[in-house]
């Protein structure tokens, strides 16, 4: 009978996305558990979303009090815990103000309109905006013609206009933003879809002394690397610079859709009522579950512990590389791990949902994992004791 549902289901789903053959129906921590009751150690965290493991009890109890209260009321209404809720992400990041909305995708093509907005009051001459080769912004028409690369874009033209293009970590391509003089540049600080490559410091240090020079906003897109997931609250804190903006989600809801993009007074000026807006955006619940979930990490104390379970990784990763040939560079920050193979990745997530183990791709030769922040030892080391193993199946193969 479940079976026969599920394949009625599948068949009424548009085919966006290749399934594993499992269903997915409870979630505790670091585990999750299929329709059989087989359970799983999830390295996944729903890509960068469960930061603090599935169903965390704190951000679980404040929505079991708020569905007894109110679920839904418009935007047109005061909202208390969204006022806190950006109170507590303006008060520990370098931004002022910030609009709620349900996703990354739906968070950055905010950015992108009030960049344009903020440009077309006066404030710049051109209302390009700069992105980076191999980068991921999301799958709405405007996000995805940002996103740098053609994979994603093909079959969608004719795409936004309005949208430029340089290679990622290129210094010598950055002198090119004297020429193009857009009024933003959008980047991501680790581009996890591309395949895991963090930005370099050089780099970085560069495009920033450009950008304040030439007077061009600087968003940093870390619906990927936000909420503690490289080690730091956000990643930009790495690099030592204040972006302008900044566009959230993920990990913001331990897994209750909600995103965010915060800006400095400045800019966020531009938005005034009626420039934009979202029906769903803060809403009580999603507002709650962004509460609890930045209480959590702060009433954890998770900043401050977490460097000694990303050392850890970090340090058996490089035992791994030592012992496979199969293993070709470990890359990313904190949490947020790409293994670069010399072989395609997908027959290795296959391998390890056989032994209970979920990682994912980024791109064709990368594996990426994404532990929980709160993983414990005996997870990690259950993770390499699969990990091992599948890596010295495959190479004898």
């Amino acid at each position: 009978m479940l079976t026969n549902a599920l394949n009625a289901i599948s068949s009424s789903l548009m085919q966006t996305y290749n399934r594993a053959p499992i269903q997915l129906v409870k979630g505790k921590g670091s585990f999750v558990w299929d329709q059989n009751g087989v359970k799983y150690l999830d390295f996944t965290s729903g890509i960068a979303t469960c930061n603090l493991g599935h169903v965390p009890e704190s951000v679980k109890q404040a929505l079991i009090q708020q569905l007894d209260q109110l679920w839904h009321c418009s935007n047109l209404y005061q909202i208390g815990t969204q006022e806190q809720l950006a109170t507590l992400l303006t008060v520990n990041s370098c931004f002022d103000q910030v609009f709620f909305c349900n996703s990354g995708a739906e968070a950055n093509e905010a950015a992108i309109k009030l960049v344009r907005i903020y440009a077309n009051n006066g404030n710049s001459k051109n209302s390009t905006i700069v992105t980076f080769k191999q980068s991921f912004h999301g799958r709405t028409l405007a996000t995805l013609t940002a996103t740098g690369q053609e994979k994603v874009q093909k079959g969608f033209s004719p795409l936004i206009p309005g949208f430029q293009y340089l290679p990622y970590n290129d210094l010598e391509a950055l002198d090119q933003l004297i020429n193009i003089q857009p009024c933003a540049v959008m980047l991501e600080m680790i581009q996890g879809e591309g395949g895991v490559i963090s930005a370099n410091q050089e780099w970085v240090q560069k495009l920033v002394s450009i950008c304040h020079k030439q007077s061009i906003l600087l968003i940093v897109d870390e619906v990927q690397t936000g909420l503690a997931r490289t080690g730091t609250l956000f990643a930009y804190e790495h690099y030592q610079f204040e972006p302008d903006i900044m566009t959230l989600a993920k990990g913001l809801g331990s897994g209750f859709p909600i995103g965010a993009m915060l800006a400095k007074n400045e800019v966020a000026k531009a938005f005034v009522p009626g420039t934009h807006g979202s029906t769903f955006g803060g809403n009580p619940l999603a507002a709650t579950a962004g509460l609890a979930t930045l209480e959590t990490i702060f009433s954890t104390n998770l900043l401050s512990t977490i460097q000694e379970k990303i050392n850890r990784l970090w340090s058996k990763l490089k035992e791994v590389k030592q012992k496979h040939s199969l293993v070709k560079e470990i890359r990313g920050k904190g949490l947020l791990i790409g293994i670069v193979l010399e072989k395609e990745a997908n027959q290795l997530v296959e391998l390890a949902r056989q032994e209970h183990l979920l990682i994912l791709t980024a791109g064709p030769n990368v594996i990426r994992i994404l532990p929980p922040l709160t993983v414990n030892d005996d997870e990690i080391n259950q993770f390499f004791d699969i990990f091992n193993r599948i890596l010295s199946e495959v190479e004898e193969l």
